[in-house]
């Protein structure tokens, strides 16, 4: 009897040992005890589970013959897949499809292998005609995201922002899509994904504007990294005008790049400039943007419509001159004015947080993935950081960015105050950074160039 009881007092520890190892180190758990039971159960169920789901095909017709042959009946065959390999997050199997199949049949059936195998979540993925990779999910990976311990090896302004649902970080790579929208209701975790994106800029050799017409208050902690910042609508005009005269300026040098002669190595854009000549990337920073299109008055909605104008010009010509725009705010559509649809477009990257209404999350993510637009309005509140990302190909990824707090943020800011570039264009909107008072208490404070 004693010993029964030390064996079922045994039970218990390791049983709560095994929990408290899947609550706060859910990685442990899944290669101790989440990986070798989800595999056992996918190589045993493996064709019943297949077959159930409808992704099997007939046998061929010399299987038909043999079982024939031996009295039986042939059995229908399902993919032919790899062994299954772990990852940090899940399992991977590389499937290859049977002829009349279609990964559109393996996306259909994702969440029926995910209760039949009792993986968090399916994803599936074509990697060439023919193949796809089957990828399980052990547990949610969105709940809780920390940055991660090996720094990913990135190209220049190619930054790793949010988890994604899979198991993968959502890199933001600028020269693949150059603009982004931003959207989300307060507190839905937009300032923290806009806090990850500054600080990996800041640590890059880029010039960072920014525009922010709730009196700088938002972007006040980035300052000694900013290279321009705009706190009211008319100082955001004078330098959107300063922004596209350094876009055609750098078009200018493209240009005498292209008829130096003979031996000049053809470019259309800055990147393909010597590195010596080529100008430093310019990435300008919109938050809040119906701040900034607030009108109340005619000449308001005058000063509106050439702002507008001028992120179009941005926007359509900016990303061969290295100048990126990111477009932030809680709201975005035809009621900022003439023009904002057609900025809206050129925005190919779209970020959409919590938002309090549909008609929000249809303006970030109706004109490229419906259904990822659907995806949004069912952000819980519970859960800031969560957002949906698209793009203009009509992929889109639920993801979560790590928390940042402003203090770090801002302390990264002033670290790498000694990265800001030379931009003689811009230095009038140059935010003068006060340095920390000596009294006990104050704070630092920074206050733009209003002047």
């Amino acid at each position: 009897m004693t010993d029964a009881l030390w064996i079922l007092l045994l039970a218990v520890l390791v049983a709560a040992a095994l929990a408290a190892v899947r609550r706060r180190l859910p990685v442990l758990f899944w290669w101790l005890v989440g990986y070798p039971a989800v595999t056992l159960r996918v190589l045993t169920t493996y064709r019943a589970t297949m077959d159930a789901c409808g992704l099997t095909v007939p046998a061929s017709a010399m299987r038909r013959a043999t079982a024939r042959m031996v009295g039986r009946q042939a059995a229908p065959v399902p993919p032919r897949r790899s062994l299954p390999l772990p990852t940090g997050s899940g399992l991977v199997m590389r499937l290859r499809m049977a002829a009349g199949q279609a990964p559109e049949d393996f996306n259909t059936s994702a969440d029926r292998l995910r209760h039949a195998w009792g993986a968090h979540a399916v994803h599936v993925r074509p990697t060439k005609p023919g193949r796809l990779e089957l990828r399980l999910v052990g547990w949610d990976v969105l709940a809780d995201v920390r940055p991660p311990r090996r720094r990913l090896r990135t190209e220049p302004l190619t930054l790793p922002l949010a988890l994604r649902e899979d198991g993968h970080w959502h890199v933001r790579d600028f020269r693949t899509v150059p603009h982004e929208l931003i959207l989300g209701a307060t507190q839905s975790g937009k300032s923290v994904y806009l806090r990850n994106l500054l600080c990996g800029l800041a640590r890059q050799p880029v010039a960072l504007v920014g525009i922010d017409c709730k009196w700088g208050v938002e972007l006040a902690p980035f300052t000694p990294r900013l290279s321009a910042l705009a706190d009211t609508p008319d100082r955001a005009n004078d330098l959107l005008d300063v922004l596209v005269e350094e876009m055609e300026a750098r078009f200018r040098l493209i240009g005498m790049r292209g008829g130096a002669g003979s031996d000049a190595v053809l470019t259309s854009d800055v990147w393909g400039l010597p590195e010596k000549a080529r100008p430093v990337p310019v990435v300008v920073v919109v938050d809040e943007v119906a701040e900034l299109f607030l009108a109340a008055s005619k000449d308001d909605e005058k000063r509106r419509d050439a702002m507008v104008t001028k992120l179009i010009r941005l926007a359509q010509l900016g990303r061969a001159a290295g100048i990126y725009l990111e477009v932030c705010g809680q709201r975005f559509g035809a009621e900022l004015g003439k023009g904002a649809t057609m900025l809206r477009a050129q925005l190919t990257g779209r970020v959409c947080h919590r938002v309090n209404d549909e008609t929000s999350a249809n303006m970030a993510l109706g004109d490229i993935a419906p259904e990822a637009a659907l995806a949004a309005t069912r952000i819980p509140a519970e859960r800031p950081g969560v957002a949906v990302v698209g793009d203009s190909s009509g992929g889109w990824s639920r993801v979560r960015s790590p928390h940042l707090t402003l203090e770090d943020a801002a302390a990264v800011c002033r670290d790498t105050s000694g990265l800001i570039p030379e931009l003689p264009r811009l230095e009038t909107f140059r935010p003068v950074v006060v340095q920390p008072s000596a009294a006990p208490g104050v704070q630092p404070s920074a206050r733009p160039v209003t002047g």
